[in-house]
Order: structure tokens, then C-alpha cells, then sequence
């Protein structure tokens, strides 16, 4: 059994890679509720953040690249781990930090999974600078019809809806009649 690895709890950004050493049956049986959490020796995960596939899914791409364009890890960050990340065969765990919903976790793998690596997920910076509020868009801005205008709209839409529901009522009393 491979050491115990400790996630702290709120954790938030991190992304785990595991080797499952274990036939393809065995790797699929890993996505069925429960199997998983056991697997790792904890109670429960969230499989929402959890992604089990083969490497060969992955075609051209490969497992870096998944890792840098699907996951927006840094390049810069798996170029230690470029070769290991090439070599690898079988089915990959990727573990994210959500799956554990931000509780404090002891993982205690079984044999058939070996941690590969942690990386940081690219935090996005949402923040932006403020901008000007054009005179427009504020509240009462907009130039006030003077009440003659105002009166004159208002009998416009109301003769308006006078003349629909007059017109419903004939044709109404058209089709009975006929």
C-alpha cells in the first residue's frame, strides 16, 4: 500500500493524477458510487469531480495535453513530469479538490493506485477595472414628456386597445350569429 496522502481541508485548485494499475473491467468498476471512495479508504467523494478514463482516449492529444489544454494547468508545471506523463499506459484517475467538498481527507490508496503528480489549476482573475457609467444608463435620466404629451400617449393606447377588444366583440358576435 502506497503512503498515506493527506488534503487539507478547503483545498481548492488542485488536480491529483493517479496510475490505476488494474485491468480495464476492474478501472470501469471504479466509476460505480462507492467503489471509488473505497478504494481510496475514505467514506465518501463526490464523483462529479472525478475522471476515470484509458490514455488511449486520448489519441494525439496525449495525457499532457489533456492536462494543460482540458485542465488549464501550466506547461511550465508538468515539465517535470513530461516524460512519466508520455510512458504512461492503462487507465489515469484525475482527482480534483471539489470531489472532496472541501472537507479535510486522508487518502489511503490501494495498491493498483499510485499517485503520479498534484498540480494547480490556472486561477482565473475575474477582476476588471471599473468603468465609466454613461449618463444614460442612470436612473431618471431619460428627458420627461411634458402631461399634455403624456395625456396624448395615454388616449392613443387606449383608444388603441378600445378599438382590439371592440373588433374581438363583432367578430365574436359575427361568427354566432353566421
Amino acid at each position: 500500500m502506497q503512503g498515506v496522502i493527506e488534503i487539507p481541508a478547503g483545498e481548492r485548485g488542485v488536480i491529483r493524477v493517479f496510475d490505476l494499475d488494474m485491468v480495464p473491467e476492474q478501472a470501469r468498476f471504479m466509476r460505480e458510487p462507492g467503489a471509488l471512495a473505497q478504494v481510496l479508504g475514505i467514506d465518501e467523494i463526490n464523483l462529479d469531480h472525478v475522471e476515470i478514463f484509458p490514455i488511449s482516449d486520448l489519441e494525439e492529444l496525449g495525457l499532457a495535453g489533456y492536462l494543460t489544454q482540458g485542465c488549464g494547468i501550466l506547461e511550465a508545471e508538468i515539465a517535470p513530469d513530461l516524460e512519466a506523463l508520455k510512458n504512461l499506459s492503462g487507465h489515469v484517475l484525475l482527482l480534483r479538490s471539489r470531489a472532496f467538498d472541501g472537507a479535510a481527507t486522508r487518502l489511503t490508496p490501494a495498491s493498483q493506485i499510485s499517485l503520479l503528480a498534484s498540480y494547480g489549476e490556472q486561477q482565473i482573475n475575474w477582476t476588471a477595472p471599473s468603468q465609466p457609467v454613461p449618463e444614460s444608463s442612470k436612473p431618471y435620466s431619460a428627458p420627461k414628456a411634458s402631461p399634455r404629451q403624456a395625456r396624448h400617449a395615454a388616449r392613443r393606447i387606449g383608444a388603441a386597445l378600445f378599438a382590439v377588444v371592440m373588433s374581438l366583440i363583432a367578430l365574436t358576435l359575427y361568427l354566432l350569429v353566421f
